[in-house]
C-alpha cells in the first residue's frame, strides 16, 4: 500500500471481544516496523506511531489517552455508529485525531453509512484543526461525502486493495479530500 502511494498504514487490532473478529496484535505491528527504536506499551514497543481505540472499549477514556500520550504516540479516539459525538467532547482537546466509524467495526466490505457525516461535520464545525478519520466503506463512490463533510484522513481497505489500480485510486481519493481542505481554508 505504500508503494501505491497511501500516507500510513492502518491496521485494525481485534481481540474477539470489542468485536467479534481476532486478527493480530503487537507481534505483526513488530515485525512491520523491525527498524523503528496492557497493548497500549506493547504496540508502541512494536513501533506504532500512534494509537486509536474506541471509545466503548474502555471505562476511562481520559486514563486511556493519558497513557498512549506518555509513550510518544499519537492518541486517537473513535466511535462506533451507534454512539452519540458529544461523548467525543471531553476529550477533543486531548487528543490529535478523532475516529468516526462509518460502519460497525469488525468486518472490511461493508456498506458505507452515509448518516455518520453529520458526526464529521459536527467535529469540524467545532474543532477546525483536528484531524478527523473516516472508516469502513470509504471509497471512490463515498469520497466526497467524507470530505465534503470534513474528513482529511481517510480509511479504505476493501475499495483500494480490490481496485484494478491501487495507486490511482488512493490518489483519485486524495485529490477530493485536498480540494476539500483547500476550499474549506478559503471559507474561514
Amino acid at each position: 500500500m505504500m508503494d501505491s502511494g497511501a500516507d500510513y498504514l492502518h491496521l485494525d487490532v481485534m481481540d474477539g471481544h470489542f468485536v467479534p473478529n481476532l486478527t493480530f496484535g503487537h507481534p505483526v505491528v513488530k515485525c512491520l516496523r523491525p527498524n523503528f527504536p496492557g497493548w497500549i506499551e506493547e504496540m508502541h514497543g512494536a513501533g506504532a506511531d500512534q494509537y486509536t481505540f474506541h471509545y466503548e472499549a474502555t471505562d476511562d477514556a481520559g486514563e486511556c489517552i493519558r497513557k498512549i500520550k506518555d509513550t510518544g504516540m499519537k492518541a486517537c479516539i473513535g466511535i462506533k455508529p451507534k454512539t452519540p459525538v458529544d461523548v467525543l467532547l471531553p476529550f477533543i482537546d486531548m487528543v490529535d485525531m478523532v475516529l468516526i466509524m462509518t460502519v460497525e467495526p469488525g468486518f472490511g466490505g461493508q456498506k458505507f453509512m452515509q448518516d455518520m457525516m453529520p458526526k464529521v461535520a459536527f467535529i469540524r464545525d467545532k474543532f477546525k484543526d483536528v484531524d478527523i478519520e473516516v472508516d469502513g466503506g470509504v471509497g471512490p463512490a463515498t469520497i466526497q461525502a467524507c470530505a465534503e463533510a470534513g474528513a482529511n484522513m481517510i480509511v479504505s481497505g476493501s475499495a483500494v486493495v480490490k481496485s484494478e489500480n491501487p495507486r490511482e485510486t488512493i490518489q483519485y481519493m486524495r485529490n477530493i479530500v485536498d480540494e476539500a481542505i483547500q476550499k474549506s481554508q478559503l471559507e474561514r
